[in-house]
């Protein structure tokens, strides 16, 4: 992640292309219609859309994951057990380690070996705090073991050469036999690793370096070609764009594309987007500023679609996945907190959001891989907080949990037509949607309300879609800042929804204000 801002971005009119969605004035026409085409199926949404980030940044991994095994706090072998329990019980499947901006200051040498001798150092980007790498790649390949996830390790390319990426590639993933292999082994872990995926750097164009998009596409080219897996498929995840730089796109995809099967994309919603240093208050915010979080966020629509547009001029065969592995919102620090730490509360708004986000890749599920919400815990948009031997799920955790059967599931076509939110400057179409059909055959539809103020009914024809019943759950709020606190733990949280019916071949609901529906048909 980076410090700086990537490129300004307006306050239009956003519209969902990608699903056709219509708007329409709220004064002519204040309900929505849809149709799915469970009749003409689309790609499979990979699981791994469902990633998470974890950097070491704050209290994201020390006091959120870590706590050592001397720790009062509940723990497996020093890892937090609610935070193992609350993660595994949303399956995630991919973590992001261990940045970032951490990444390329990051030194594998230094989080191997015994802990009492790893050398201390300072987190120039965040806080500028002691960093005693005890968590290194030994506690992160047992976090994964226990979260039954996959590894997606950042290699170090702004401040290290290729031979330390190859090295710690060797180091994690060679059978028995090589030197590295049985340093491994003495660290307590005689089987290797498995790396499926590797980022080849970090934000090359900021924090990574400031490099210019042809000087990373050679250091992306070298490195990559000195990073051999020796323990199956490793994936090569190159650094890739933030928000609208179309022109690095082509650029790394023109220089290399060949050599790389994945190109990131980082791009972050901040309510106020003129100023760096001033993005907004995570809570007692205006409507105002709801309305710009939403508009915002629907760019992401853009990004994707302009991107993808890119890559498939290079890639028509859609081998180089598009890993969207820096998003969610940013705003100010809280009050009182260091500002390095990046902590903010988790709101209903923050739920519409990640409803709106994975809705988006869900339509971009040809090309849309893998991508990881920033972060996973205590930083920026998080599944979980923490505070001692506290923890509370967050909004965005229980959006997640309600699009569990997207994983794996293969995506059906959607077009709705929707009327407009309007908020000063903002316009945009009040309803969102997606559609899947899971592992098993059922049918599942996403509807996220965008509008804070008003419910809106909903018509949905079926097309291919035999059912006779429909059960669903709801995540929304009595206000548009409602949060789950350590007084509170379960202010929001998903609940029965019932206000869906099936009649032939049509759904009919009434979707609330601010709100993020799933709905199953059976």
């Amino acid at each position: 992640m980076t410090r700086r801002a990537g490129f300004a971005l307006s306050l239009a009119t956003v519209l969902l292309a990608s699903t056709a969605a219509v708007a329409q004035d709220a004064a002519s026409d204040a309900t929505a219609s849809a149709t799915v085409h469970a009749d003409r199926p689309g790609p499979v949404m990979a699981r791994q859309v469902f990633g998470q980030f974890a950097e070491h940044l704050g209290h994201g991994i020390y006091g959120g994951i870590w706590v050592g095994e001397g720790s009062k706090i509940p723990n497996d072998h020093g890892y937090r057990r609610d935070v193992i329990d609350a993660l595994r019980a949303i399956k995630v499947p991919t973590v992001r380690w261990p940045g970032g901006c951490f990444a390329d200051e990051y030194h594998w040498r230094d989080g191997v070996g015994a802990r009492g001798k790893r050398p201390v150092k300072i987190n120039t980007n965040w806080g500028g705090v002691d960093e005693d790498n005890a968590f290194g790649t030994p506690e992160f390949m047992g976090f994964l073991e226990r979260l039954g996830a996959e590894a997606y390790v950042s290699a170090n390319v702004g401040s290290a050469p290729p031979s330390e990426t190859a090295q710690w590639v060797e180091y994690m993933t060679s059978p028995n036999g090589s030197s590295l292999a049985k340093e491994r082994a003495a660290d307590g872990h005689p089987a290797p690793f498995k790396v499926p995926y590797l980022g080849i750097g970090n934000e090359l164009w900021g924090c990574g370096g400031n490099m210019r998009a042809e000087y990373a596409a050679d250091l992306t080219n070298r490195y990559a070609a000195f990073a051999k897996s020796g323990s199956g498929k490793m994936r090569k995840i190159a650094s890739g764009p933030s928000d609208s730089n179309y022109e690095w796109t082509d650029t790394l995809m023109r220089l290399s594309g060949k050599h790389i099967d994945g190109l990131s994309l980082h791009y972050y919603t901040r309510p106020r987007d003129v100023h760096w240093n001033d993005k907004g208050a995570a809570l007692g915010f205006p409507e105002s500023e709801w309305a710009s979080t939403m508009a915002h966020t629907l760019q992401m629509e853009e990004f994707v679609t302009k991107h993808s547009a890119i890559m498939d001029k290079y890639d028509p065969a859609k081998k180089v996945w598009l890993v969207v592995d820096e998003w969610g919102t940013w705003y100010d620090p809280a009050p009182g907190s260091n500002p390095g730490f990046l902590v903010q509360q988790n709101s209903v708004r923050d739920a519409v959001v990640a409803g709106l986000n994975l809705n988006i890749f869900a339509h971009h599920a040809d090309r849309v891989k893998m991508a990881a919400v920033a972060q996973m815990v205590n930083v920026l948009q998080a599944m979980l907080l923490t505070d001692g031997a506290k923890m509370v799920k967050t909004p965005t955790y229980w959006v997640f949990d309600l699009y569990l059967p997207w994983m794996d599931a293969t995506t059906l076509p959607i077009e709705v037509t929707s009327p407009w939110y309007h908020k000063d400057a903002v316009a945009v179409p009040a309803i969102s949607a997606s559609a899947v059909r899971d592992t098993a055959g059922q049918v599942h539809v996403a509807l996220v309300n965008l509008d804070p103020n008003r419910s809106i009914p909903l018509s949905m024809a079926l097309a291919g879609v035999s059912a006779t019943s429909v059960t669903g759950r709801i995540v929304t709020g009595a206000t548009m800042d409602a949060h789950n606190s350590f007084e509170q733990p379960d202010a929001v949280k998903p609940v029965a929804f019932t206000a869906a019916q099936v009649a032939g071949s049509t759904l009919t609901a009434t979707i609330p204000a601010k709100s993020v529906v799933v709905l199953d048909l059976r």
